[in-house]
C-alpha cells in the first residue's frame, strides 16, 4: 500500500497472495466476508500442489500432472507419488464404472 513501485518481486507477489487469501478467501463468521469457511492463510505454492495432488488423484497420470504445474513427469512422481498407490483401484473402477455408463 505504501510502495510507489507496482513490481512485484517474489517476496512483493507472496506478500500481496498472503493478503489476498486472508481479506477475501478466509470466511469470517462474525463479519460474513470472505470465500472459504475453514480455509488457511497459504502461499501461491500451494496451488501448485493442490493441483498436481487433485490431478493425479483424478487420472493416475504423472504426466497430465506435470503438464498442469509445468514440472517434469519425474518430478510429480518424486514429489506427489504418495498420493497415488491407494488411489489406483478407485481410479480404474471409475473409468470402468465411465464405461459402463457410456455402453
Amino acid at each position: 500500500m505504501t510502495s510507489t513501485n507496482a513490481a512485484y518481486c517474489q517476496n512483493t507477489f507472496y506478500e500481496a497472495w498472503r493478503t489476498a487469501i486472508q481479506r477475501y478467501g478466509i470466511y469470517n463468521p462474525w463479519t460474513k466476508r470472505g470465500a472459504i469457511e475453514g480455509l488457511l492463510p497459504h502461499g501461491p505454492h500451494n496451488v501448485r500442489d493442490v493441483l498436481a495432488t487433485h490431478i493425479l488423484k483424478r487420472t493416475g497420470s504423472y504426466e497430465q500432472a506435470s503438464y498442469a504445474i509445468q514440472d517434469t513427469p519425474d518430478m510429480v512422481a518424486q514429489h506427489y507419488g504418495r498420493f497415488l498407490p491407494q488411489d489406483k483401484s478407485e481410479i480404474a473402477a471409475r473409468i470402468l464404472n465411465q464405461v459402463w455408463e457410456a455402453a
